[in-house]
């Protein structure tokens, strides 16, 4: 009866992957640009996904790959088998291309979009009903949109999110949650952050750039640079010159960054993550991280978990991964491990989805004495990194038990 579930499992992925591979010439009709933007998956007039790349061309290649059905939930999978062909829509930057994908689905409700994520953890950009705007990055659990003048959004993924926010600050200053007016305005004015008589239409064009309409705020900012040129102000017509430059030439290379799946080509990188606790008390979690086969002990985190209070391993995986990739700066692996089975796969794949970030994971299950009995996951990557993955997993449940005990015992006194 094992064998036969087995033969069923294989023969079912066997076909997926076979679904995927006739669907390549759908890929390649589309011929798609080695440059920015927001692709469509389609069947027939529907819509049913929205993404945005830093090349169209790569980033839609990587659903036609033997390892997609690893790589990616079964939600996508279908999604590929489904769509019957692909279009899209080329941008002068990754930063218009991410904030293109917020309003194309926010337009279209996508239905794998909306069912691939949860719109509550999402970010939204909300402009406030005050005198002097404010610009703020709001949850969307936290979101009554009835309180602000415009909602933008939602945006899966709150790093990218964050840097598209200080890249746009430069071009569109603003004030933020953080600014207090009465201390700040002056402050804020000499560093060009709020100009006083433009304010205004600042407002006005940011709306504009978030509405995917920059051609409309070039066509503005030359109108006013002509202006203020006609009437001397040379100083303000210079000021809005630098403006349209900054535009027709946005610096976004930390999105691009951002956007890629390994920091470094030549250096692979696990990282395996496991989670301890005594009965869901003094519940802690961990990152270990092998580098090339290398134990990287400088790489390593640790993580209190607030959101549990039971012994839910799953829930503090959740929330260990989620809190993980809020850190871009700590680069990106080539791959995950996880301590457990499916349960805890699924987890990391949700959260991975949810920031769009495509890295294999694998689940190492264990025996009644905590050895592994088995890898799940892509069967190419286990065999080339089957050392690396069992020396990041051990690695793993050795620092989460000493963090705990050091947690309990500090507790404890």
């Amino acid at each position: 009866m094992g064998f036969n579930i087995i033969l069923d499992v294989f023969y079912k992925k066997s076909n997926i992957q076979y679904s995927i591979s006739m669907k390549v010439s759908v890929y390649k009709k589309a011929n798609l640009p080695d440059h920015p933007g927001v692709y469509f998956f389609y069947k027939g007039g529907e819509i049913l996904y929205i993404g945005k790349a830093t090349s169209l061309r790569d980033r839609v290649k990587s659903y036609f790959g033997r390892d997609l059905i690893a790589t990616r939930g079964p939600l996508l999978v279908d999604m590929v088998v489904q769509a019957d062909h692909i279009e899209y829509q080329e941008t002068d930057s990754v930063l218009e291309a991410l904030i293109l994908e917020a309003e194309l689905i926010k337009r279209h409700q996508p239905r794998y979009n909306t069912k691939e994520k949860d719109n509550k953890s999402f970010n939204y950009v909300c402009i406030t009903n005050e005198k002097i705007p404010k610009v703020l990055v709001v949850r969307g659990r936290k979101l009554n949109k009835s309180e602000y003048k415009k909602v933008f959004g939602p945006f899966p993924n709150g790093l990218q999110l964050r840097e598209a926010m200080r890249i746009i600050r430069k071009i569109f200053p603003f004030f933020d949650n953080h600014s207090d007016k009465k201390q700040n305005y002056q402050f804020y004015k000499q560093l060009s952050l709020i100009p006083e008589k433009d304010q205004e239409n600042n407002i006005k064009n940011l709306i504009l750039f978030f509405q995917g309409k920059k051609k409309q705020v070039i066509v503005n900012l030359k109108k006013d640079m002509m202006k203020y040129a006609k009437e001397k102000e040379f100083e303000r017509a210079g000021e809005i010159k630098k403006k349209i430059f900054a535009l027709e030439h946005i610096n976004d290379v930390a999105l691009i960054k951002d956007d890629l799946i390994s920091t470094a080509k030549n250096n692979f990188r696990i990282e395996a993550y496991d989670v301890a606790h005594m009965s869901g008390k003094n519940m802690v979690g961990v990152m270990t991280v092998v580098s090339d086969g290398k134990i990287d002990n400088s790489e390593y985190r640790k993580f209190i978990i607030e959101s549990q209070k039971d012994a839910n391993d799953t829930g503090a995986l959740e929330e260990i991964l989620s809190r993980r990739f809020r850190h871009a700066e700590w680069g990106l692996p080539n791959l995950i491990v996880v301590d457990g089975g499916t349960a805890q796969v699924n987890v990391a794949h949700q959260v991975l989805s949810r920031y769009q970030y495509e890295i294999p994971v694998v689940g190492v299950v264990k025996d009644e004495r905590h050895k592994a009995k088995a890898l799940m996951g892509d069967e190419k990557i286990i065999l080339a990194h089957k050392k690396s993955i069992i020396l990041a997993n051990v690695e793993s449940h050795r620092f989460a038990i000493t963090f705990h005990r050091a947690k309990r015992n500090k507790a404890f006194l």
